[in-house]
């Protein structure tokens, strides 16, 4: 398929309870974009309960793909945990501001001030 990028999701552990979550491509309705959550859920059963996503690498986001971050939101304040969203480019920024969701989540210009959480 012409100019379809699939979503790629990896994750590093930065300190021993925060995981650096980093995802490139599409994130679209679909099971690809379930790997979000069951990654999530997966790292916070590991006890690791600061979670911050490098967004940098996102070309595009349904809705779908936004639900998936307001589950993961979901499932790491239940534990007490923070999510922090890093280096999103200006249209995903954009996508997060018109559905209000900046005010939730804590948005940082790099994947360095999200893991110092300044």
């Amino acid at each position: 398929m012409v100019g379809f990028t699939p979503m790629e999701i990896s994750h590093t552990e930065i300190a021993p309870d925060t995981v650096v979550i980093s995802i490139s491509g599409k994130v679209m309705m679909g099971p690809q974009s379930e790997e979000i959550t069951n990654l999530v859920g997966s790292l916070l059963h590991q006890a690791k309960r600061n979670i911050v996503f490098d967004l940098s690498g996102i070309t595009n986001i349904d809705s779908t793909g936004i639900g998936r971050f307001i589950s993961s939101y979901n499932q790491i304040a239940a534990v007490s945990g923070q999510m922090r969203m890093a280096a999103a480019p200006t249209f995903l920024a954009r996508a997060f501001h018109v559905c209000r969701l900046d005010t939730i989540f804590r948005f940082y210009p790099s994947v360095e001030e999200a893991c110092q959480g300044r």
